[in-house]
């Protein structure tokens, strides 16, 4: 009997996606508490680039995830939370402590903001698995092999100086074998400096196809003459049409390769209300999506549910305004869902949305 996923599409020549990152324990006091004041935790799991994989399989695309976790419980328990979301984890490495030492799975607690009072991160990742890997073990071209879509963070490389020359050597390979490649900058700066941040990001630049946000990147007005500034330079976090049209066309200037740059712009009304619009430069346009208002249950994903919305919507050849509306439309969903990742299994929800429908499906 040939076994296959129900979930996942049957087309053997659909697209098939893969990242790399690191999958982390979320610790969350209940209730909105804040950590000084809790006698308990909810436990979850997320990470960026685990967030997008679930969210694109539970959307059923073809989903895997590559990292490296501890081999005791914390470890597997992460992997069989990607698994019951249909993600595939066939290259996931359950590590010994000879591989990795410390032996450990990175944790961050997360204090979910009230009204006027903002959400709170703090990291414990130091010393996790994926940093102490030696990933001059893994075949890179092996495990890239088959796949159509590469996404990648400047996350990840921010951890570590193995997952700086991991996430290069991935970009390299996956540009050798045709894959087409996204790249999110979502800088961190509890984990490097801007300016560390820039000088990496920018590097990663000529392998990239789709591009997420405009930061954190060196776009000189001169190469030459750094004095002069950069681009983005008094640029507002709100732009205008005209002014991220322009940041846009400088990023296509300077690197042909790239075939689609996507930001979100977000408008905090307080720590509980926020609005979501999003720009997109695609085939010579540059696009603004609708305007979204919603209130917030977790906000933590937001940015990786609109990297989802906008992947997928491009992996199933969207029309350009519909691939925008989709990403930020998805983004909002996320907002209302608890934990990391958009667990929407419905694509008819996030088009609804995206179409402004807000009425009850019977």
């Amino acid at each position: 009997m040939e076994h296959y996923n129900p979930l996942l599409s049957k087309d053997t020549t659909a697209p098939k996606f893969i990242t790399c990152g690191e999958i982390m324990l979320r610790l969350t006091p209940p209730n909105y508490e804040k950590i000084r004041m809790t006698s308990s935790f909810e436990a979850s799991y997320g990470g960026s680039e685990a967030n997008i994989a679930l969210a694109l399989a539970n959307l059923g695309v073809d989903s895997t995830f590559f990292s490296v976790v501890p081999n005791n419980s914390l470890g597997k328990s992460a992997v069989r939370m990607l698994r019951s979301n249909d993600v595939h984890c066939t290259p996931m490495i359950l590590a010994t402590p000879e591989d990795v030492p410390t032996h450990r799975l990175g944790t961050y607690y997360l204090e979910t903001g009230y009204g006027i009072r903002a959400s709170k991160v703090t990291y414990d990742r130091k010393h996790s698995a994926i940093t102490e890997y030696d990933f001059s073990r893994v075949d890179l071209d092996a495990l890239l092999d088959g796949f159509d879509w590469l996404h990648l963070s400047g996350i990840t490389p921010a951890l570590a100086p193995n997952c700086r020359t991991l996430t290069m050597d991935l970009l390299k390979v996956a540009k050798q074998k045709g894959l087409t490649v996204s790249f999110d900058g979502n800088f961190r700066s509890s984990l490097w400096s801007w300016e560390d941040a820039r000088d990496f990001c920018t590097e990663c630049l000529p392998y990239v196809d789709v591009l997420l946000g405009i930061e954190p990147y060196h776009l000189w007005k001169d190469e030459n003459d750094h004095s002069k500034g950069d681009w983005k330079d008094g640029v507002p976090l709100q732009p205008s049409y005209e002014q991220q049209d322009e940041i846009f066309q400088r990023f296509i200037e300077r690197y042909p390769n790239i075939k689609c740059i996507a930001r979100h712009v977000r408008y905090a009304h307080s720590g509980s209300e926020n609005s979501l619009k999003a720009f997109m430069w695609l085939d010579g346009h540059t696009f603004e999506s609708k305007l979204f208002t919603f209130n917030i249950l977790d906000r933590v994903g937001g940015g990786d549910a609109f990297a989802s919305g906008l992947i997928y919507a491009m992996l199933h050849h969207y029309k350009a305004m519909d691939i925008i509306n989709f990403a930020v439309a998805s983004s909002a969903i996320k907002h209302t869902i608890h934990g990391d990742a958009n667990i929407t299994d419905d694509v008819r929800t996030i088009r609804n949305l995206m179409n402004m429908n807000y009425d009850i499906k019977r």
